[in-house]
């Protein structure tokens, strides 16, 4: 026997007794309105919050929905966090959400995600003036998406809190927020199978930093002016994915104790000390990069290996790679390797590989690296004919990076208008040629 649509949906209601009785309640701006609403709300009943500026702080502790409908504030009033959702299938959304409180010891944020706010919601908010933006502590599925999170300003950089915090919040998705000021963009610590996509981080210390959080993805996100861009740490299996980095004043993306990762597709740019740091990272694919205009283009140090590197662009970096090793590395990967702008090749065949390899550093870099001071006699006539010998005479050559099948071709990595543009207006405080 099949039920009709009207019968199904009213049983559907019967099995779901929380939500029978769900309704949208408009609550006014005014003191104590709205902890006077969420305390008389029932599951599933959508609060709407009227134009103004509503009190907090306020804990949501059953399933809801707070609407802001873009033009109500929440004011915590300098008072621990101005949200907590501590109830599953809570949604945040069109809201202002300013003024909490100051403790670090208790993560003070506009927004906090209890262990018990399974699969919450945080979507198209204006979050500023908090310590931290959004506080995934233990949230297990959750998402923050779409919001603009403005950090403050009012201490130094390292003692000002993240915009978004996540801790031990599997499969927690952050997407296509704005960040701004604050200390990092992400901080994300003892997590797994995470997704942070399409956000952008400008005027912050780290854009994501990234911490014992394995099997999740880093991709699609925008890096503007900051100290580091991608810093990820003591982490295995992730994916590191067509971001950008442009203007960071450190690095661009940092390994450190990362491991089988798949680093494919991102560009840096702009003036980084270094464009990326390897440090003691193994087994990882670092493919179809584009580094570009930093001091240094790759810092492979602390014995990290079997990385395999192909198809990457190494373009007007100072130093396109600093290795300090007694042995050949090959850097190709199935008779492909990398882009080097300073590699004058030819390809007689025109198979798109050069026709002789290429080795990035010579005797004279190892000598410079271990003895800055001679840096003095770079320029003079028998630096350079130590750098001749050695380019006629290979078997010269130390150990280090060899490339076998240099490209004759860049990839090339293009950049939305509207991220060049503020690539462009960028003016980051560390900067000062930018002040």
């Amino acid at each position: 026997m099949s039920l009709r649509p009207a019968t199904l949906a009213l049983a559907v209601l019967v099995a779901l007794p929380g939500l029978a009785g769900a309704d949208e309640v408009r609550v006014p701006a005014g003191p104590g309105a709205l902890e006077t609403a969420v305390a008389g709300a029932d599951p599933g009943d959508v609060l709407i919050l009227l134009p103004g500026r509503h009190d907090g702080p306020v804990t949501i502790d059953v399933p809801l929905t707070l609407d802001g409908g873009g033009e109500a504030v929440i004011d915590g009033g300098a008072e621990g966090s101005v949200i907590t959702v501590a109830a599953p299938d809570v949604t945040v959304r069109g809201l202002e959400i300013t003024g909490s409180g100051s403790s670090h010891e208790g993560i003070d944020s506009g927004v906090k995600l209890t262990q018990a706010a399974t699969g919450a919601r945080v979507t198209d908010n204006r979050i500023v003036g908090n310590l931290y933006g959004v506080d995934i502590h233990g949230a297990k599925d959750s998402v923050v998406e779409g919001n603009t999170i403005v950090g403050r300003r009012d201490h130094r950089m390292n003692d000002r809190g993240n915009g978004i915090y996540v801790w031990n919040a599997p499969g927690a998705r952050v997407e296509g927020n704005e960040v701004r000021f604050g200390r990092d963009g992400i901080f994300t610590n003892s997590s797994r199978d995470n997704e942070f996509k399409n956000n952008i981080f400008r005027d912050l210390r780290f854009a994501v930093h990234y911490m014992y959080t394995n099997h999740s993805e880093v991709s699609g996100n925008v890096s503007i002016g900051n100290h580091l861009g991608f810093a990820l740490m003591f982490s295995n299996g992730i994916t590191v994915r067509d971001n950008l980095s442009l203007r960071d004043r450190d690095h661009g993306v940092m390994l450190n104790y990362a491991n089988d990762a798949d680093v494919v597709g991102n560009l840096v740019r702009g003036g980084a000390e270094k464009c990326t740091f390897i440090y003691n990272a193994h087994r990882n694919l670092i493919a179809n990069n584009r580094f570009e205009g930093c001091d240094i283009g790759v810092h492979f140090t602390a014995g990290s290996e079997k990385n395999a590197l192909t198809g990457n662009a190494f373009v007007g970096n100072r130093t396109q790679v600093k290795y300090v090793g007694t042995r050949d590395v090959e850097w190709s990967l199935e008779g492909r390797g990398n882009y080097w702008s300073d590699h004058a090749a030819f390809d007689l065949d025109g198979d798109g590989i050069a026709d002789s390899p290429f080795r990035p550093n010579d005797l004279m870099d190892h000598v410079l690296w271990s003895q800055p001071a001679a840096g003095l006699l770079n320029g003079s006539p028998a630096v350079q004919l130590i750098r001749w010998s050695q380019a006629s005479f290979p078997a010269t050559l130390p150990g280090g990076v060899v490339d076998s099948h240099p490209l004759i071709r860049p990839v090339e990595i293009a950049v939305p208008p509207r991220i060049a543009a503020l690539e462009a207006e960028a003016r980051p405080a560390w900067d000062e040629k930018g002040q």
